[in-house]
């Protein structure tokens, strides 16, 4: 992908992320105590999460990016067997608490030339449903992408929204000036009632793969303008990187797999 000649392209993400904390060990014998493997720890990876993960996947596409996020960090500890790669437990740590919301004035306040906006909402305190839809009323003349955790999808408006099929099965809500984009998994995407197919992979680790999807389809949106297009690329983009471990993070010699 060349990338060179081409106009830079300035993106604001706004949404919660998270540290994901990867514990990798061996696990050796059961506890005495208990009917639960032992992990003796051999190392710890962290990697960028939620809304973070979006971003760091946009900067792949060479994508400059502002990030308004909460300042509380929230981690996800993962342990992981390191020799057979397998989940033992997940441990949250800061969802309980409180999470500072987002600064609406600081938002409005943004005088970047920006060519798109994304939310990206895994609702945990950080947007409420007043201030997306405050942000989608502001943002009105540009793009705006999203993706929720939320039910009611109503505050958003003139957007486009990104959701699985289990949030859209939970749909409460949803502004008829939207559109809707509902991904399928190893089937594809479904939008305006017609499914694009993916390329069928052995899925490893789908942790991750919501936030490729949204940053590729960003990326091709700007650069070509064609919708359909862009969800064939970022279909693309979500099967490779469910191929990979953990919380994934495109590189570019990914994408010039993809495109090759």
């Amino acid at each position: 992908m060349n990338t060179q000649q081409q106009k830079q392209l300035n993106v604001l993400v706004i949404g919660d992320s998270c540290e994901d904390i990867y514990h990798y060990g061996k696990c050796e014998r059961i506890s005495p105590e208990a009917p639960v493997p032992i992990l003796k720890e051999i190392r710890t990876e962290i990697k960028s999460g939620m809304s973070a993960n979006v971003v760091e996947n946009l900067k792949t596409f060479d994508i400059s990016v502002l990030h308004t996020t909460n300042k509380k960090t929230i981690r996800k500890h993962r342990f992981v067997d390191a020799h057979f790669s397998q989940h033992l437990l997940r441990v949250d740590e800061g969802e309980q608490d409180v999470l500072d919301s987002v600064d609406i004035k600081k938002i409005k306040s943004i005088k970047n030339s920006l060519d798109a906006v994304i939310i990206s909402d895994y609702d945990k305190g950080f947007l409420s449903f007043d201030d997306c839809r405050k942000i989608t009323k502001h943002f009105k003349d540009i793009p705006v992408f999203v993706d929720s955790k939320k039910n009611n999808l109503s505050c958003f408006k003139n957007s486009i929204i990104k959701i699985n099929k289990k949030e859209c099965d939970n749909i409460a809500g949803l502004s008829n000036t939207s559109k809707l984009i509902v991904t399928l998994g190893p089937t594809g995407a479904l939008y305006n009632n017609q499914v694009y197919k993916t390329d069928k992979v052995e899925v490893f680790d789908v942790c991750g793969a919501g936030d490729v999807f949204l940053a590729a389809l960003v990326y091709h949106f700007l650069r070509t303008k064609n919708l359909e297009d862009a969800i064939i690329f970022a279909n693309k983009c979500a099967s490779y990187s469910v191929t990979k471990f953990g919380t994934y993070t495109m590189t570019k010699e990914d994408i010039k797999k993809i495109c090759a």
